[in-house]
């Protein structure tokens, strides 16, 4: 894909064209990202704070024990969402890798193949799941496999 930035005074609001013969799912993800000038937030609730974490500051999302739990790079907060909600709010930037787990696609770490046709996936923050049989179709398409 060619990129070309064009700087001058004269644009007061930057703005981006996109020239392609048909919609792929390359440019349809550059459209979401570009196409959202807010980051969602999403707001937990512990004991005594509200606390307020941006997409970017979550790594993994899994439901355990029946709570949802969401990963951060140290920390781990409790939900009241259910996953389902939570994958809808996050946006592109996530991805369903199991019937229980979100993963934030911009930390994976490592992928190493696992039992049953399935595949391990490990993040940056030492976080790991199985990406489950029903979820490896696209997971391989997402990275080109």
């Amino acid at each position: 894909m060619k990129v070309n930035v064009d700087i001058s005074a004269e644009y007061i609001e930057p703005f981006v064209v996109i020239h392609t013969d048909k919609v792929t799912d390359e440019v349809q993800r550059i459209i979401d990202v570009l196409g959202t000038s807010e980051a969602p937030v999403t707001a937990l609730k512990n004991e005594e704070d509200i606390i307020v974490l941006q997409p970017q500051d979550i790594y993994m999302v899994r439901v355990e024990d029946g709570d949802t739990v969401i990963y951060g790079a140290r920390q781990s907060y409790r939900s009241r969402k259910r996953l389902y909600e939570l994958a809808s709010q996050l946006g592109k930037q996530f991805m369903q890798i199991s019937k229980t787990t979100l993963i934030n696609l911009s930390y994976m770490d490592s992928i190493e193949p696992g039992f049953s046709g399935t595949l391990l996936l490990k993040l940056k923050n030492g976080n790991k799941d199985y990406v489950s049989r029903k979820y490896l179709p696209e997971f391989k398409k997402y990275l080109g496999l």
